[in-house]
């Protein structure tokens, strides 16, 4: 899969994408978009707008283009609204919840984590980061992992897991309660602006 493997900070500056390189950004990190001519405001075009929401989506996730644009599509296939729902199966993501649960500094942790093997999910070994976890599905690591999970652990509050999870941090287990309401969700996303983007 094609994935970013440049300056995360510059992400955040120039998409204000989130969470790539730190749970809590800096204050003393500079909020204009990096270069020369960064801090010169420019007027952007509707497409530009629109592109511009969805790639902040996407590198917040840590999905490739084509993994994004089929979450779209099952989003605008599936009943309610394709924006709400589109978001809700980005954050059902099995390295996502292991992210907001605590049991990685960054998504690119967590997504590691899951790529070597470490989770199980419902007692069974899963390897897929984009794996869709359902309400009622309960997350464990394999016994062996537990000491190297604890080490990452103790370096983050585990007071900011999300209400729609529940977290035994002692037993490593996280149970996936629901699926998550709009409301609960990033107020910063503007999805409606993605619906856009692909509604043209």
């Amino acid at each position: 899969m094609a994935r970013y493997t440049g300056p995360t900070n510059k992400l955040f500056r120039n998409k204000k994408v989130k969470d790539l390189s730190n749970r809590k950004l800096t204050s003393s990190m500079r909020q204009t978009a990096s270069g020369q001519h960064g801090a010169v405001r420019k007027k952007l075009s509707e497409y530009a707008i629109h592109l511009a929401e969805k790639q902040k989506i996407r590198f917040t996730y840590l999905v490739s283009e084509k993994q994004f644009a089929r979450y779209y599509k099952e989003a605008a296939r599936r009943k309610g609204v394709t924006g709400t729902i589109l978001l809700q199966l980005l954050e059902s993501r099995l390295d996502n919840i292991l992210f907001r649960a605590g049991f990685g500094v960054t998504r690119k942790q967590s997504r590691q984590i899951v790529n070597h093997g470490h989770v199980l999910v419902n007692g069974k070994k899963v390897d897929i980061p984009s794996y869709l976890v359902n309400p009622g599905d309960v997350i464990t690591i394999k016994a062996k992992s537990s000491e190297y999970l604890k080490v990452i652990m103790s370096a983050i509050d585990l007071s900011c897991a999300p209400s729609w999870i529940t977290v035994d941090s002692e037993a490593l287990k996280i149970t996936f309660e629901r699926i998550p309401q709009r409301e609960e969700l990033d107020p910063e996303i503007k999805e409606q602006l993605v619906i856009e983007y692909y509604s043209k």
